[in-house]
């Protein structure tokens, strides 16, 4: 394991097999988003997006008792307008630069997952949750809209269960969170990170620029209807034959094929 990334709020090594994993750190037993861990981790993945070592990306918090259960009351308690406009602008561009990131990156999420840690949660393309995990958008309670990648709720959820998050500012078990597509998977705590190092690993044994070219397909998607989104990927089943993965793959798939026929 080799470490790519040490800053106060922000930890990053990476295997042998290019997963990369980003770890929380000096943020609290509920990895609390303040200014500072947001700074250092938008840092981070600004810098790790560059790493072309990089196959998939675990993003988790340290310990078992939350992925992210919010962001720092304390510090949004002081707040004036303009100082909620930047801080909430720094929380954005860190969900966006996780959704942004080029490969898959996945959210282990144990404990509680609120707030503004349910919005970074969102904004990576797998999230795997261990039992007994609560979700919620409970900002409502203290005054102040869900906003910024809570847009992504009703793309996720549907309209009907996105607004009763959103509006009622309620918690949702796992098994909810599960049933309505919040989450991919759910398992026991003690199997969280075996499942996560499966699927990881799984990702890192693909192709790197399909899967980059894959989820920069499903983010153009999001914006194009549906017509422009089939004639848009037209142009790009051709350009991966320009990177030899297709010949590749393809190659060594007819070559098993031919080797258990005999």
């Amino acid at each position: 394991m080799k470490t790519l990334i040490s800053l106060k709020h922000a930890h990053a090594t990476i295997d042998s097999l290019g997963v990369a994993t980003l770890t929380i750190v000096e943020a609290g037993t509920l990895n609390i988003l303040s200014t500072p861990v947001i700074h250092d981790l938008t840092m981070a993945l600004s810098e790790l997006a560059h790493n072309t070592e990089i196959r998939t990306l675990v993003f988790r918090g340290s310990g078992d008792k939350a992925f992210v259960a919010g962001a720092n009351i304390n510090e949004m308690a002081t707040l004036t307008r303009k100082s909620a406009v930047t801080f909430i602008s720094n929380l954005r561009d860190l969900c966006e630069t996780t959704r942004m990131f080029p490969v898959p990156v996945i959210a282990r999420i144990p404990g509680w997952c609120l707030g503004g840690g349910l919005e970074l949660a969102m904004a990576c393309d797998v999230r795997i949750a261990a039992l007994n995990t609560q979700f919620g958008m409970p900002e409502v309670k203290v005054g102040i809209p869900s906003v910024i990648h809570a847009a992504l709720m009703p793309r996720l959820l549907g309209q009907a269960r996105a607004s009763w998050l959103l509006l009622s500012g309620e918690n949702i078990s796992t098994e909810q969170a599960l049933q309505w597509g919040l989450i991919h998977e759910a398992v026991a705590l003690a199997e969280v990170d075996q499942r996560i190092a499966t699927i990881a690993n799984n990702f890192a044994a693909l192709g790197p620029a399909v899967l980059k070219q894959q989820k920069n397909l499903l983010k153009r998607w999001e914006q194009l209807s549906l017509s422009d989104s089939i004639a848009d990927s037209v142009q790009e089943f051709g350009k991966a034959f320009e990177t030899g993965e297709p010949q590749k793959f393809m190659n060594e798939f007819l070559a098993h094929k031919l080797a258990t026929k005999k």
